[in-house]
């Protein structure tokens, strides 16, 4: 196959760095990801042909500029398939017919699924490399899609013992143009690995927040940051999920039923918190997802460990312009930031972490100029 990856874009935009990619990226589908992938790809040069099973999908992404209609001739080196999961099979299969000399990928979250199903159909998957950019955002389509969506995000790649070094690179290729990361995993490990990280978590806050639909509504007016976080990602679409979690049922299913059994030991403390042992069986509960926090990736990928200090900040237009400036003024920076409004009342809370040798600096130049400091980590 062509050598695809090295040659500079001819058509690139003014100032932008080389894409890896030359040649003709084909899109199918342009719902989030598909079209942020097209803008991602535009902005560096890349010709972008979207595809679409919904003409009026299709013209919105073309409005918006992730792409161009197809034409007589397109002559794709990759294409990327990125349409529900109930059909990414159908898709990749047609795509691997109708264009022999192009490499084919997805952007599926369930890896294993359509690589079985293409396999039980005798479907020749040489030129077919499973991916999954791990990004996304609450509103879907191409009217949210955005050119930054991927980067500093992992970009899952699927390689099989049948798979070229020319074609895998080309896949890679198409992670560090939009900006990701790519991470090569077995189609069995992708799967176990976002059931725990992606999957699991839409059932638990789905679940907590269907609590929440039956709620008192004097109850509702307590609701405070700590709700609306792990609640946040319930906003999804039932018709997707609802196919995600079919295709990838085994290991949630088996993620599920642990996390059932720690409900049922700590239900049981609870019920008699007195008795001997209760109170640890709890504390242990919470130490251990203590554990499990500060093993989560931070930002820049480091596994840190940062202070926080929580700001009272008045609810008047520029008052966080303000804050950030003044940070900035003290050389302190903003490793992470929660924002929260107190019920009620004419201000908020701004919980800032910092790097833990900036929070003394932080907290006494932030009370000299005024603010008031409503707690940090060391109280």
């Amino acid at each position: 196959m062509t050598d695809t990856t090295s040659a500079p874009s001819a058509v690139r935009a003014a100032g932008a760095v080389a894409a890896r990619i030359t040649g003709t990226v084909r899109i199918v589908g342009t719902g989030l990801l598909g079209a942020s992938i097209g803008h991602a790809l535009r902005a560096k040069g890349v010709d972008v042909v979207l595809s679409d099973t919904s003409p009026a999908q299709q013209r919105l992404a073309i409005d918006y500029g992730a792409g161009r209609a197809p034409a007589a001739g397109d002559a794709p080196v990759l294409i990327v398939v990125a349409v529900p999961p109930d059909v990414t099979a159908d898709v990749i299969q047609n795509e691997l017919e109708n264009h022999p000399d192009a490499v084919v990928t997805d952007v599926a979250s369930v890896k294993l699924e359509p690589f079985r199903a293409l396999s039980e159909r005798g479907v020749d998957l040489r030129r077919y490399i499973g991916s999954h950019p791990l990004a996304g955002r609450e509103r879907g389509g191409a009217i949210s899609a955005r050119a930054d969506l991927f980067i500093g995000r992992p970009w899952v790649v699927c390689r099989d013992e049948e798979t070229s070094a020319a074609d895998l690179s080309l896949v890679e290729a198409l992670a560090l143009d939009v900006g990701a990361t790519p991470l090569e995993m077995t189609p069995e490990e992708h799967d176990r690995s976002v059931a725990l990280t992606s999957h699991v978590p839409q059932v638990v806050a789905s679940l907590l927040a269907g609590r929440l639909a039956e709620a008192e509504e004097g109850a509702l007016r307590l609701a405070g940051q700590g709700v609306r976080d792990t609640t946040r990602i319930a906003a999804s679409a039932p018709e997707l999920w609802v196919q995600i979690l079919g295709a990838n049922a085994a290991p949630v299913v088996e993620i599920l039923d642990a996390l059932a059994a720690d409900l049922r030991d700590v239900s049981e403390a609870l019920r008699a918190p007195e008795a001997p042992g209760a109170r640890r069986a709890v504390a242990e509960t919470i130490r251990h997802g203590n554990d499990g926090v500060e093993r989560l990736p931070g930002k820049h990928g480091q596994n840190r460990r940062f202070e926080s200090l929580v700001v009272m900040v008045d609810d008047t237009p520029g008052q966080l312009g303000r804050l950030f400036g003044e940070l900035g003024e003290l050389g302190v920076n903003v490793e992470d930031l929660r924002l929260e409004h107190s019920p009620g009342a004419q201000f908020g809370l701004a919980e800032i972490s910092v790097d833990p040798a900036a929070l003394h600096g932080a907290i006494t130049g932030l009370t000299e100029r005024g603010w008031r400091i409503a707690g940090n980590t060391n109280d």
